[in-house]
């Protein structure tokens, strides 16, 4: 799905009408934040693209390939969503799109992932990800609804998934609200085994209310009692003392790809890595990047993951795809040791 006509400076309105959308940038902050509402726990709806199959089939065993991205509202690199207009949301959701399409995620977690919103276009970014990219089923926890504004969580998927659930965190807590989507879906070629994928957007600027928010997303998984792939902008490090990252991954037993190697920022403005995928011990990070394309200000992060009982010993392309049907992807994405 193309953007439209896009013109060289749709990224930059006139002055009078930057200045009147700063205003209400302003208001809507102001607003939001005296909007304070309980608890949501929603299932929210697993929409199905027409006429799209999932692209792994059946009988294919191998590894699966996912994706967490930090969308910022579809403003790309500028200051802020409600400066730009429709146009310009559009084409900085195709140079996503043109990313999906070069690295072929089966599953990609979203976070700051709008709906229909004045301040983003009034179109819904997931549905419209999912449509240019011809991926098979998508679903959107809302975690913020108020004042013409639309957004949260999301996930793309490429296999079938089910059992979705969007949990919002107490928004009395943190503003604007956050919050995160699971769902559920079968390892390709092992039909018994059921992973639960989460997109998880934490607070960006309190350790105490992460940490609270990490309490819950603990409790809510545990559960499902399913192994977990747990992705999205955790908003805190490794090496935080007081880390709920660490905290989530402690208490659900989960893994972080070389949690300390340098190198791995995934927030350029702070030189910080704070968007993270975490496993369970079942699955293995077969490889793992961040990738360089400056479609948000945040990277994305790109990962291998294959089922722990498959053999160390395969060659490359057999490690990353042991009898997966799309195997000519191996040679562009070499595996790495964890």
């Amino acid at each position: 799905m193309s953007g439209g006509n896009v013109s060289a400076d749709s990224s930059t309105p006139d002055r009078f009408g930057s200045g009147c959308r700063l205003f209400f940038v302003l208001l809507w902050v102001l607003l939001l934040a005296g909007c304070a509402s309980t608890e949501q726990r929603v299932e929210p709806e697993i929409v199905g693209a027409a006429g799209v199959a999932p692209t792994k089939e059946p009988g294919c065993r191998g590894s699966i390939r996912v994706m967490t991205l930090n969308l910022a509202h579809g403003r790309g690199s500028g200051f802020h969503q409600a400066l730009q207009d429709a146009n310009a949301a559009q084409h900085n959701l195709d140079r996503i799109g043109r990313l999906l399409a070069r690295e072929v995620p089966d599953l990609v977690a979203l976070q700051e992932a709008d709906g229909p919103s004045l301040w983003s276009g009034n179109f819904d970014h997931v549905a419209y990800l999912a449509a240019a990219r011809g991926y098979a089923n998508y679903v959107r926890g809302e975690h913020v609804s108020a004042l013409g504004l639309s957004y949260g969580t999301g996930l793309l998927a490429n296999l079938e998934i089910g059992e979705a659930l969007a949990v919002t965190f107490d928004p009395a807590l943190s503003q604007p609200a956050k919050g995160f989507v699971v769902s559920a879906f079968r390892w390709p070629g092992a039909p018994g085994f059921q992973v639960d994928v989460v997109s998880l957007h934490l607070d960006a600027f309190n350790a105490e209310v992460r940490d609270v928010q990490a309490r819950r997303l603990v409790q809510e998984l545990r559960e499902r009692r399913r192994p977990l792939v747990v992705m999205g902008d955790f908003n805190t490090g490794w090496g935080q003392p007081d880390s709920a990252l660490r905290r989530i991954a402690a208490e659900l037993d989960l893994r972080a790809y070389r949690p300390l190697e340098p190198g791995l920022s995934t927030f350029p403005a702070l030189q910080r890595r704070l968007d993270w995928i975490l496993v369970s011990p079942e699955l293995d990070f077969l490889a793992y990047r961040v990738l360089d394309d400056r479609v948000s200000d945040h990277r994305a992060v790109l990962a291998e993951l294959g089922l722990r009982e498959d053999p160390a010993s395969f060659s490359v392309a057999e490690r990353i795809y042991p009898g997966d049907c799309r195997p000519e992807r191996a040679a562009r994405y070499p595996a790495q040791s964890s």
